[in-house]
């Protein structure tokens, strides 16, 4: 009996030894890291869930991920200094390390915008520290705020002047597009994370096949926050679905929007007596789910786009890191075309950010007349043509999750690129910054934000 233990001893510290090491065993078998035993067992590293993958590794596994980083670094180099009592964040990456610049109104910040902050830092420091290879040293302009500003990481950049605003509106900034906060956390009760809402969804849909989900279009979103580019979006939505039977859409009732313009959530979510929301992976149970940016852009862009339903939107006019990556069907290419009626192509800024038009065998998503006007029609079209609907909504989930695009792989190997792409492009001089002290990361992240830190 001992020397059957000794032996089954030997033979599992073999067996860890040869994986540990990726060691081989000439004429037995190799066992290294991400391989498994059998084909009938998932991998022992699933590579999308890989905090560590090389540039090399990150840009085969995410063809196509990182072509804005590319398309922001071609438009040359530009000058930072440091920022004034009211300028945004700024980082310093040195030796692998993230030094944070005290910024001087980080007690004015509203709970949201902190949260925010204190997130992007979190998902900065994560994917610097899992590093395969070392970071450039840079200086980096965070920008937590909506609106984004100059040459800074934001989380959105306009893709086209709203219409009425000639030259004036929204700049089109350098803004160099960083993940939204949401790949870290997001502290409300419909959300809570991209971990959560992932397996979230995942459960739904392999519950749920597409041809027995809800036939009708779904959303939720507060009134009055509408963009320069679609001015009256949320009006003419509530309006012209009203009563219909194709069609489960609400206005957000427990919400309020404060001066600073931040959102107060009274209630729970799914109360029948205070709000109407729904958790965020329930959207996943509808054939059909609508996106309307608010002001500039909507966070919930990237939980629509892990269901395997039809993304419905106008011409998204505010873009993400990820935006680039949707392939929509135009209403107009498959809808009769009123006579002398133009306003459904939309402004020309729109048609330049939006030039491409894939058929239904190609497309992930729809878009529709910026007000709304053939909805109804594009919904009756996708319900007539059952198999062309869920070809795309199953392309728009196999991209995005299937083939890991908002996996937290995806996400390290963008922010890595994102810095590498920035310390190309970005010029500063060393000297503006000798007498501002900044702070340890680690030191920061115990301030709450900050605003305890002396």
């Amino acid at each position: 009996m001992y020397l059957l233990f000794g032996a089954c001893s030997s033979c599992y510290l073999l067996l860890f030894f040869c994986f540990q090491y990726d060691l081989s065993i000439p004429g037995v078998f190799q066992l290294t890291r991400g391989s498994s035993i059998t084909n009938g067992l998932h991998p022992l590293q699933d590579q999308h869930a890989s905090l560590d993958l090389t540039t090399e590794q990150c840009e085969s596994t995410f063809p196509g991920l990182t072509k804005d980083i590319q398309n922001t670094v071609a438009l040359g180099p530009f000058e930072i200094q440091p920022s004034g009592t009211d300028g945004p964040l700024q980082v310093r990456i040195k030796d692998g390390k993230i030094l944070v610049y005290q910024p001087g109104r980080i007690e004015t910040l509203s709970t949201e915008l902190l949260d925010a902050q204190t997130a992007t830092l979190h998902q900065l420091h994560r994917a610097v520290i899992t590093t395969p290879t070392r970071l450039p040293d840079t200086i980096i302009t965070i920008n937590v705020n909506d609106q984004p500003f100059g040459s800074a990481f934001s989380y959105t950049r306009p893709a086209f002047r709203p219409p009425s605003s000639g030259s004036h509106g929204p700049s089109l900034t350098r803004a160099f597009l960083m993940p939204h906060f949401s790949f870290w956390a997001w502290p409300l009760p419909s959300i809570g994370s991209i971990g959560r809402a992932t397996a979230a969804t995942g459960m739904i849909e392999s519950q749920i096949p597409f041809s027995r989900k809800d036939r009708r279009v779904a959303w939720r979103g507060t009134m009055g926050w509408n963009s320069a580019h679609y001015p009256a979006s949320r009006e003419n939505l509530l309006r012209l679905t009203e009563d219909a039977d194709w069609a489960d859409v609400q206005a957000l009732h427990g919400y309020e929007i404060e001066a600073d313009g931040s959102t107060a959530i009274s209630g729970k979510v799914n109360s029948t007596t205070t709000n109407n929301a729904l958790m965020i992976e329930d959207f996943c149970r509808y054939k059909y789910v609508l996106y309307t940016e608010g002001i500039t852009y909507s966070g919930r862009l990237q939980f629509l786009q892990m269901c395997r339903s039809v993304l419905i939107s106008p011409p998204i006019a505010w873009l993400q890191h990820s935006t680039h990556l949707i392939k929509p069907l135009f209403s107009t290419d498959i809808l009769p075309k009123p006579e002398h009626d133009y306003s459904r192509e939309g402004s020309d800024g729109s048609k330049a950010a939006w030039s491409i038009h894939y058929p239904p065998e190609q497309a992930n998503a729809v878009f529709v007349s910026p007000d709304w006007s053939d909805l109804e029609q594009t919904v009756a079209w996708l319900e007539r043509n059952p198999r062309m609907a869920e070809g795309i909504a199953e392309r728009q989930r196999n991209l995005f999750v299937g083939q890991g695009y908002l996996s937290p792989a995806a996400e390290v190997c963008y922010w890595r690129a994102l810095i590498r792409g920035w310390s190309e492009a970005v010029r500063y001089e060393n000297s503006d910054w000798d007498g501002r002290r900044p702070i340890a990361w680690e030191l920061f992240s115990l301030g709450g934000g900050g605003s305890k830190v002396g």
